[in-house]
């Protein structure tokens, strides 16, 4: 069976380039383009994976990353930071949100599907 993949990114290009990496390693993935949309679109997604941007309109990263870490059913859920961002302030913030790992942008696809089995496994 294969696992889902929540993707959250402001960046229609960065989503595209997502799904096509993510469906061509055999992921299902489910997109939303900010923080907002991806809360509302978890409760339907049950995700295996959850990879977010940090620099998004009406929520960002942090304030998702806390929403989906505020609700029991998905505490346990590894959430991965896919950004241009780098600061180790930044990474350190994530983390106390409840970050599983972070991922800086542009990305090498295999090392993306290689964190994402690693988070999942």
């Amino acid at each position: 069976m294969s696992k889902t993949v929540l993707t959250v990114d402001d960046s229609r290009v960065m989503r595209e380039m997502l799904m096509k990496v993510l469906c061509e390693a055999g992921f299902n993935v489910i997109q939303a383009d900010d923080g907002m949309a991806g809360l509302d679109a978890l409760a339907g997604a049950n995700p295996d994976v959850i990879i977010t941007d940090i620099n998004m309109p009406r929520m960002d990263g942090y304030g998702f990353i806390n929403g989906v870490r505020s609700d029991a059913r998905y505490r346990a859920v590894p959430i991965l930071v896919l950004s241009t961002e780098s600061a180790p302030e930044k990474k350190q913030r994530a983390r106390a949100a409840g970050a599983t790992g972070w991922i800086v942008k542009p990305f090498k696809s295999e090392a993306l599907i290689e964190a994402i089995r690693r988070v999942s496994a």
